[in-house]
């Protein structure tokens, strides 16, 4: 059974940073795209940084560009998404997903792609 689950959200002030992690088990981590969206109270869910299928390529949403970054290390089945310089507009539920496609960063993220397994989210609020 896959599990995904997600780990360090938290209330933070405008400037600030917080580290999201994300551990998938049931899964061989290698094998599957990972991304991670966020949805705000009364917004769409939005592709924030998406993996490649390949793992070699990232779409990033133009709204968290230079700011956001993720990455991944396989040996740990672990996801991160490093958030600098946050700002209130970022506060959101983030959810971390898991797909076998084989499709770009750029598809999974800006076409908001339903990935075959997601996480129940960790809550993100910036404080201004």
């Amino acid at each position: 059974q896959v599990q995904v689950v997600e780990s360090g959200g938290g209330l933070v002030q405008a400037g600030g940073s917080l580290r999201l992690s994300c551990t998938a088990s049931g899964l061989t981590f290698d094998d599957y795209a990972m991304g991670w969206f966020r949805q705000a109270p009364g917004k769409e869910r939005e592709g924030a940084a998406c993996f490649s299928w390949s793992g070699g390529s990232i779409y990033y949403a133009d709204s968290v560009k230079g700011r956001f970054t993720i990455s991944r290390d396989n040996a740990k089945n672990t996801l991160y998404l490093q958030m600098n310089s946050l700002k209130p507009e970022d506060t959101a539920m983030y959810y971390c997903a898991a797909d076998r496609g084989y499709y770009s960063g750029t598809y999974y993220c800006s076409n908001n792609y339903e990935y075959k397994h997601w996480g129940q989210g960790t809550q993100v609020t910036v404080s201004s």
